[in-house]
């Protein structure tokens, strides 16, 4: 932690520290890397994680790329070869490709080598800057939409952590929870557990309570009773990237909560960064899903909750139709009912 802002990324010039975490809450233990292998681990292996937070931490990895060959006669053709490695970290966050596409510009504007890691250090902060500004300005549209239908507190269930640990900010769709909490108008984040990585239980809960806004977890499952229930005024929920259609990726899980708040009546908001819109890929069905080890489901640390033996289907995201979507907000905009495109999702790129 810095001067007690939550943050996943530290930047020291010749160095990348990564919060660990794997092991919130019980640890907070950072990794410093000086090189772009040791980011691709972190990234792959999720002590980083988050749309957003994967795209800076890549563009700190080519930084620390060029660093190695700047002096090199082929440093141009090994600075692409390692953004090429670098996007295959994680395949399917959108941000991941956007971010290393601005680095790759960079490239472009260099005569030589001698400005190469001035001009490349200074992409990436600016790429942490901005995604800082766009999240304080997605959780003000987001509380403005929702405030703005329902003018009384609200209760909200998001899913997997989309907070300050998963950005460059106060978070995505947390960013807007985080906005209602200042406002006085939030009764109760309810948070899904988000197996198997519990990203809800480690880390949202751990941002929740570090912070004191009202929250509660439940499991995966409970989230069709709170809604039964009324306990639920809007999902909300972050995106790892969204397609020319207004199809969703996020994370698994996010489908069925969708499915269900069209059942109850509840609103479906996607909060992410106008560089998770993802405009050469048509439509959802055309994403390539990352899915995990089996390991994770079989075992729990050196315990066995499975057969070592069993299939597993481990997909680590799935993909919402735009027509369970009820709004979209990005830094640059809303999108009202993007699978009836009342307002057209391409006005936000």
């Amino acid at each position: 932690m810095t001067n007690g802002q939550v943050t996943p990324l530290r930047w020291h010039g010749e160095a990348l520290e990564v919060l660990d975490q794997r092991l919130l809450p019980a640890e907070e233990v950072w990794q410093a890397y000086s090189d772009a292998e040791g980011v691709y681990r972190a990234i792959h292996e999720m002590q980083v994680r988050g749309a957003p937070a994967i795209g800076i931490a890549a563009a700190y990895g080519v930084v620390l790329a060029a660093r190695s060959c700047a002096e090199a006669p082929d440093w141009y053709s090994r600075l692409g070869a390692t953004m090429d490695w670098l996007a295959q970290a994680r395949p399917t966050a959108v941000n991941l490709v956007w971010a290393l596409e601005r680095m790759r510009g960079c490239l472009a504007q260099v005569a030589d080598s001698a400005d190469l890691i001035t001009m490349l250090e200074a992409e990436a902060l600016a790429i942490h800057r901005e995604d800082a500004e766009a999240n304080r300005a997605m959780g003000v549209l987001g509380a403005d939409r929702i405030l703005g239908e329902r003018d009384r507190p609200v209760q909200v269930l998001t899913h997997c952590n989309t907070g300050a640990l998963a950005t460059g900010g106060q978070g995505t769709a947390l960013g807007v929870v985080r906005e209602l909490f200042q406002r006085g108008a939030l009764i109760c984040v309810h948070m899904d557990e988000t197996r198997p990585w519990l990203q809800g239980a480690r880390l949202t809960a751990w941002e929740c309570e570090r912070e004191g806004m009202p929250c509660s977890l439940n499991v995966d499952g409970a989230a069709a009773t709170l809604m039964a229930q009324g306990r639920v005024d809007w999902v909300v929920v972050g995106a790892d990237r969204i397609t020319a259609n207004g199809d969703v990726a996020n994370k698994i899980g996010t489908l069925p909560l969708a499915i269900l708040a069209r059942h109850y009546g509840v609103g479906m908001m996607v909060v992410a960064p106008s560089s998770t819109l993802d405009a050469e890929t048509p439509s959802g069905d055309r994403i390539e899903i990352e899915e995990r080890d089996g390991t994770e489901l079989r075992r729990s640390g050196r315990r066995w909750l499975a057969p070592n033996s069993v299939a597993v289907f481990n997909p680590v995201f799935d993909v919402t139709p735009a027509s369970l979507v009820d709004v979209i907000v990005t830094e640059k905009g809303i999108c009202e009912a993007p699978g009836d495109q009342v307002t057209p999702l391409d006005s936000l790129t």
